[in-house]
């Protein structure tokens, strides 16, 4: 009898021991489905903002999913999630059809998965979710739209800083508080070469450099700071911020130096002080806040060629960026209106080619001849004539991106 009391105590501890197993796979199976790449971002809220002012959120694409490949398979355990970009913007006003060319661009040579985090007036959401949307079969970017919003007891002041909406941009380290690092790029932008490119510049930022920007000039004689600033600013010639990469863990840790007490201030605390200061002398908004900011902290930023933000001001009385003319231009900045009028229409016809270019890899190929043969009309202007820059690193992004197999990409 006895030793048929230990066979059903062994049986019963053995049946125990089953259900555990079975519940705790059950558990691992429900933390995996729930950890997936199906799970929509959270918009990050200023603390500023009444009611949380979650902004309309929406993961396009399948980014989670293809980064990691054979995540259905639980017992992958080395397969580690690829790093995403993070790329921000601010568009307000008529601007949509030029960001959304920008983001094509983006979309068009990168390798590693995008992050967009789009700013943007209320009534352009729709019609910015309406267009991504459109790119869901992408499985290379997810998007999150956020409202306008500043400081509540500063709001009107910042709206009316340059131009609408410009000034967004000084607040991102402090909006999207979850983001360690984070590429601004203003909506006139265009991506010739991957923004991978562009990202890995953050390994080669030093100990103390928090940021990093192409200079506004390389032509004193032309420069714009240097010859009427009524403000400190960064340098010989200033800097442009348009293209803007940015460590902003690093930046929400920093104290800086400044002109208006002996203390340092923090990011948070030193905007509103600078903008009392210098409103009365200030031309270019938020732009010269940061050459302020800078001036008093040249330790912290990071300078990139100018072939990194390509401007009319290169080309526009003779060619001054020696980097583009020796390996073509990185980043397109069509500031002053050129995508749109014909004043250099070298940076519209590169504009347009992009902007009605589709994903397929046949449209992107054939953008390159056509494209060439737009630019060649435009040789009657100085930036016209050194057109090839325009086209040369162009060339070599399409083929590294689009020559290779597909199992390659």
């Amino acid at each position: 009898m006895r030793r048929y009391l230990r066979i059903v105590v062994l049986c019963l501890a053995c049946g125990f021991c089953s259900l555990l197993y079975a519940f705790s796979q059950l558990a691992v199976s429900l933390e995996e489905g729930a950890g997936g790449g199906g799970g929509k971002p959270q918009a990050a809220a200023a603390s500023w903002l009444a009611d949380g002012g979650r902004g309309a959120v929406r993961g396009s694409g399948g980014a989670g999913t293809a980064a990691l490949p054979g995540r259905s398979d639980r017992y992958s355990l080395k397969i580690q999630p690829v790093e995403k970009m993070h790329l921000a913007v601010v568009a307000c006003g008529e601007r949509l059809e030029e960001t959304m060319t920008m983001l094509k661009s983006a979309v068009i040579f990168s390798i590693k998965p995008l992050q967009f985090h789009i700013f943007a007036e209320d009534q352009l959401h729709d019609s910015f979710k309406g267009r991504l949307e459109s790119w869901s079969f992408l499985q290379t970017f997810n998007y999150t739209l956020y409202p306008i919003t500043f400081p509540s007891e500063n709001a009107a002041e910042w709206k009316k800083l340059f131009k609408p909406c410009a000034s967004q941009r000084l607040f991102l380290p402090l909006i999207l508080k979850e983001v360690d690092s984070l590429l601004y790029v203003d909506t006139d932008i265009l991506f010739l070469r991957p923004v991978d490119d562009i990202w890995s510049l953050l390994k080669k930022f030093n100990s103390t450099q928090i940021a990093a920007m192409a200079p506004e000039h390389e032509e004193p004689r032309i420069g714009w700071y240097n010859r009427f600033a009524r403000h400190p600013y960064y340098g010989k010639t200033g800097v442009n911020s348009g293209v803007m990469l940015m460590n902003m863990t690093r930046m929400r840790r920093k104290y800086f130096k400044n002109d208006m007490t002996t203390v340092r201030l923090r990011w948070g605390d030193i905007l509103m002080p600078l903008l009392k200061k210098y409103k009365l002398n200030i031309t270019w908004g938020d732009q010269d806040l940061l050459n302020i900011i800078f001036f008093h902290n040249p330790e912290s930023l990071f300078v990139f060629p100018c072939q990194w933000n390509y401007r009319p001001d290169h080309c526009i009385y003779g060619s001054n960026c020696q980097e583009a003319e020796e390996e073509g231009i990185f980043i397109l900045h069509g500031n002053r209106g050129v995508y749109h009028d014909d004043k250099q229409p070298a940076f519209r016809a590169v504009y347009e080619a992009l902007r009605n270019c589709s994903f397929e890899d046949e449209d992107i190929h054939s953008l390159l001849k056509s494209l060439e043969l737009e630019l060649q009309k435009t040789v009657h202007t100085y930036c016209g004539k050194i057109y090839k820059i325009f086209i040369k690193q162009l060339t070599k992004s399409i083929r590294d991106r689009y020559d290779r197999p597909p199992k390659e990409r």
